[in-house]
C-alpha cells in the first residue's frame, strides 16, 4: 500500500505531500517518476506554457464554428473545435 511522502519542490524548494491517493493515481497511469513539483509551482509552469503558445484560425470539419488551434491547420486531417472534439473523443472511448 502507498503511504504519504513529505517530497522538495525543485522550483520552490518547499515541501509539499506526495498522497497515497496521488501515488496511486500515478501508478495507474504507469508514471515510474514521483513530481519534483509542488501543485502551485506545476500550475505556473502550466499557464507559462500555455500563454506562449501560439494558436491558428481554423473552422471546424464537424460543426462549421470558427475556432482557435494550438497548431497549423495543413488540410490533410479535419480539425474539430473543442465541443465537437470533445464528443468524438467520447464516442471512441
Amino acid at each position: 500500500m502507498f503511504e504519504d511522502k513529505t517530497l522538495t519542490c525543485k522550483d520552490c524548494q518547499k515541501e509539499f505531500v506526495f498522497t497515497a491517493g496521488e501515488q496511486e493515481f500515478y501508478a495507474s497511469k504507469g508514471f515510474v517518476n514521483e513530481p519534483q513539483r509542488c501543485k502551485e509551482c506545476r500550475d505556473k509552469k502550466k499557464a507559462a506554457i500555455k500563454a506562449s503558445r501560439e494558436y491558428h484560425d481554423a473552422v471546424c470539419a464537424s460543426c462549421g464554428a470558427e475556432c482557435k488551434v494550438p497548431f497549423v491547420p495543413n488540410g490533410d486531417r479535419p480539425v474539430y473545435c473543442s465541443e465537437c472534439y470533445a464528443k468524438i473523443k467520447a464516442e471512441n472511448e
